[in-house]
């Protein structure tokens, strides 16, 4: 009998394409609060050819990573770089506590973001703010409400994650969100 597979145990980064490479370590770090903590600049023969970039990591407190690469040629830029769908529903969101929350909010107020490329949505089990980043790809800083992140509550929606999400797909579109 095999023994069951390991689970990864933490995000090491998650990697997008910048053009402005400068931006986006004025957005990331000093605005958020990221710190740049490592530049790799690099050439690798990938699908055929050459290509020279570089690559950016900004570290969250657990020491995962958001990574950007930027490349030297435009056609590589076109090539590995898409341009992202205009949609709330493809973003990357970021835990923080509310006093971090309220910081990024008042230093992106202060450098002229507003809606639409701010804003705030209250979700019932989380507050969350909504920012498109100098890549037009939106970054979601969320905190918790407290009640709907204990043990308890934690443990009642693994126990039923299962049975809402077959619920769902048969049909039954009622919502469960109890916090609104």
């Amino acid at each position: 009998m095999s023994s069951p597979a390991k689970a990864p145990h933490r995000l090491h980064h998650t990697a997008y394409v910048t053009k402005d490479l400068e931006a986006t370590r004025r957005f990331y770090e000093d605005l958020i609060g990221l710190p740049l903590v490592a530049t790799w600049c690099e050439s690798d023969e990938l699908f055929g050819a050459m290509r020279t970039y570089c690559h950016t990591f900004f570290e969250l407190e657990d020491g995962s990573a958001l990574a950007f690469f930027q490349f030297e040629k435009p056609e590589d830029q076109a090539l590995f770089g898409p341009t992202l769908p205009p949609s709330p529903f493809h973003h990357i969101a970021l835990h923080v506590g509310r006093e971090a929350q309220d910081g990024i909010e008042r230093r992106l107020r202060a450098a002229g973001y507003a809606e639409p490329g701010m804003y705030v949505l209250e979700h019932g089990y989380c507050r969350s703010l909504y920012v498109e980043d100098p890549n037009g790809m939106l970054v979601e800083f969320t905190h918790d409400l407290p009640e709907a992140i204990t043990p308890d509550a934690h443990e009642a929606r693994r126990e039923k994650a299962h049975r809402e999400l077959a619920r769902w797909l048969a049909g039954d579109r009622t919502s469960n969100n109890t916090f609104r």
